[in-house]
């Protein structure tokens, strides 16, 4: 991984076709929420897909939760189609057969010359792209379980959420006065407070 991406850097904001074809940056598909980026090997690789049946439930949660999840490997979009169907997954999955990413992070799997995919990573990112956390994911349990992914978006989010304690001074008083854009949905000040954090 480039030397330069680490807690507190931005991550790059790559475009990319989604599995319907449609080109995606990452910054679109992130809004202002916490988002994991799963950087992986592909459809053929068992440590990928059973990584892939954990994140399948804790989606479910994150999508309560105002989080989101991008799945990106270097499978065609036929290939890309078939992995995420066969995954029972519901979040994009982009597709990266010219191995941008792969050659941008400094990430190819040299052990795997078949295949030539990425070395698998997880990333946690805070609204913006900002990384949170990295994790290598080369051996199989250097991925992060699912309930180390659920601490690191609980952290991520006390970060990011400016009203995550409405019980805190203010805040009922903002909320009585109409001053709703201090809370989900966001408003124009709650977008300008994470962007100040940044």
């Amino acid at each position: 991984m480039r030397t330069d991406m680490v807690p507190g850097a931005t991550f790059p904001d790559y475009e990319l076709s989604d599995h319907t074809g449609k080109h995606r940056k990452l910054s679109e598909l992130q809004g202002i929420d916490p988002m994991i980026v799963v950087l992986g090997r592909g459809g053929f690789c068992p440590k990928d897909r059973r990584q892939t049946e954990g994140l399948v439930q804790l989606h479910r949660e994150m999508e309560v939760g105002y989080c989101r999840l991008v799945t990106i490997t270097t499978d065609n979009i036929t290939q890309t189609n078939e992995y995420r169907s066969g995954a029972g997954a519901h979040w994009p999955f982009l597709s990266d057969p010219r191995r941008i990413i792969q050659k941008d992070l400094d990430i190819a799997e040299y052990t795997d010359p078949l295949h030539n995919p990425m070395i698998p990573h997880v990333i946690v990112l805070e609204p913006a792209l900002r990384i949170h956390k990295i994790y290598n994911g080369y051996w199989f349990f250097g991925r992060p379980t699912v309930e180390e992914l659920r601490q690191d978006l609980r952290a991520v989010s006390m970060i990011s959420r400016p009203d995550w304690d409405i019980t805190a001074p203010g805040f009922r008083a903002q909320w009585d006065q109409g001053h709703k854009e201090h809370f989900y949905p966001y408003g124009k000040a709650y977008v300008e407070t994470l962007g100040e954090q940044g």
